[in-house]
């Protein structure tokens, strides 16, 4: 990786201004969440953390000045969705999500079991839509959503069928409630992140990965991608 956090998201100006107020990052002790989270706190964002390891969790909370911060698991929808109302109690308000949670899956569709498949729909799709239902109701006009999805969306390749049809269906929800949430003032911010040099591939579910391209620097994609969109205006970032 190039530099370091203060590089690839400093503090300016401009920025103290455009970052969320009351944020909450989901899938905080992943990679692109804890990047998101630390870069949002250096510009004066007050974050609450969700995230899966309870350990790396209260780690980085501690190292962001002892930040609210909750354990959760993908598998449990009801918990996803009452992260937002308990970011909103701690941190008075809320105004911004992130939403950063997700498992690789490859292989041949034959040779991807159900359970695979199952967990590949859960992790990648139906985990960070219950995030989002519980925060809409909570997010005021000027709120925001950012969910990552990724390139994938845009050309699914072969071996990686269940994986696509997982973040593809996440797309398409973020854009359809992208569109219901316009009229109140709240965007919904579909982020397709590039491949990332991170080790995420090697930790799938199922399978192994196929000879990959070198990855984006994940501080420099994180900026891109993820935090200039939802400091800007757009609704889907490529």
């Amino acid at each position: 990786m190039s530099g370091g956090p203060g590089e690839a998201a400093g503090v300016s100006g401009r920025d103290a201004e455009t970052a969320p107020a009351h944020v909450l990052v989901v899938g905080a002790t992943g990679m692109i969440g804890g990047l998101a989270a630390r870069a949002l706190h250096r510009r004066g964002a007050s974050v609450a953390l969700a995230g899966r390891n309870a350990e790396r969790l209260a780690d980085r909370a501690r190292l962001l000045g002892d930040r609210p911060h909750r354990a959760f698991d993908a598998y449990d929808l009801d918990g996803c969705a009452g992260l937002a109302p308990w970011a909103a109690r701690s941190l008075g308000r809320l105004d911004c999500v992130v939403v950063a949670v997700g498992v690789a899956g490859f292989g041949r569709a034959e040779l991807v079991g159900d359970a695979a498949a199952e967990h590949l729909m859960t992790v990648n799709a139906l985990a960070p839509m219950a995030v989002v239902r519980g925060a809409l109701p909570l997010l005021e006009a000027g709120g925001t959503v950012g969910v990552v999805t990724g390139v994938i969306v845009d050309a699914p390749p072969r071996g990686m069928a269940d994986y696509a049809a997982a973040k593809t269906a996440l797309a398409t929800w973020l854009g359809v409630v992208g569109r219901e949430q316009r009229a109140r003032g709240v965007r919904v911010v579909d982020v397709r992140m590039p491949h990332l040099d991170g080790g995420f591939a090697a930790r799938a579910v199922t399978g192994g990965p196929p000879t990959l391209p070198p990855g984006a620097d994940p501080e420099a994609s994180v900026e891109r991608h993820l935090l200039a969109p939802l400091a800007g205006g757009t609704e889907r970032n490529r």
